[in-house]
């Protein structure tokens, strides 16, 4: 198996452990100096059937193939979300608080469609519980490194946020043109520092981010 596939093995164990359902979770944008941080979720269950051909962490893939899968990673879910925190919450909040936010939005999207939250296991990429934190009644939370790599519901994850933020950013482009936002997605590339200095900065920046980097 190459280390760029992923698989439903992490998921199987937490299935056999006592979870009915796992919500593979992806955070996207955490690093970015302008536009929203964005977390998503796709709930699996066992013998939900073979993925989508060619499903992996999103950060392996290119735009195109991205926009042409994550339709199919949300079909293939039982259930999918993105939930988000602005930039002006991420100046006010922090970036890990933010996160939190953006996931117990992700969470109320997934209630409100059906899904069955205290039978579900969150599988969260990375080694920090940022969600827990967020929620007044806390679910169950499995963290593991690289899962977005390792683990196909946090791939799906991953494309699935990735693709809305993006989108998202595109549209914010067309409406503050300048800073190359549908080609960087509001990372801080030199060209995105440069039209800040000349153009100054807006309310979709994280300031507080532009002020450390100054």
């Amino acid at each position: 198996m190459a280390v760029s596939d992923p698989h439903l093995e992490v998921e199987t164990a937490l299935h056999d452990n006592g979870a009915r359902f796992v919500i593979g979770c992806d955070e996207v944008g955490r690093g970015a100096i302008a536009g929203p941080v964005a977390v998503g979720l796709c709930v699996v269950e066992r013998g939900l059937g073979a993925h989508p051909v060619g499903l992996r962490d999103s950060k392996l893939l290119s735009e195109k193939r991205r926009e042409e899968l994550a339709p199919l990673a949300s079909g293939w879910a039982l259930f999918s979300a993105v939930g988000l925190a602005t930039s002006e919450e991420v100046d006010r909040l922090g970036i890990v608080a933010s996160l939190g936010l953006a996931g117990k939005r992700a969470l109320v999207h997934l209630h409100e469609s059906g899904a069955l939250l205290r039978e579900s296991i969150v599988l969260l990429d990375g080694s920090h519980d940022w969600l827990t934190p967020a929620l007044a009644n806390p679910l169950r939370v499995h963290t593991r490194v690289k899962a977005d790599r390792d683990c196909v519901s946090v791939a799906a994850a991953s494309v699935v946020a990735k693709v809305h933020r993006d989108r998202l950013m595109i549209d914010a482009d067309s409406r503050h043109p300048g800073y190359g936002w549908a080609g960087n997605k509001g990372y801080g590339s030199a060209a995105h520092f440069e039209a800040i200095a000349q153009l100054g900065a807006t309310d979709f920046h994280r300031r507080t981010w532009l002020h450390a980097s100054a």
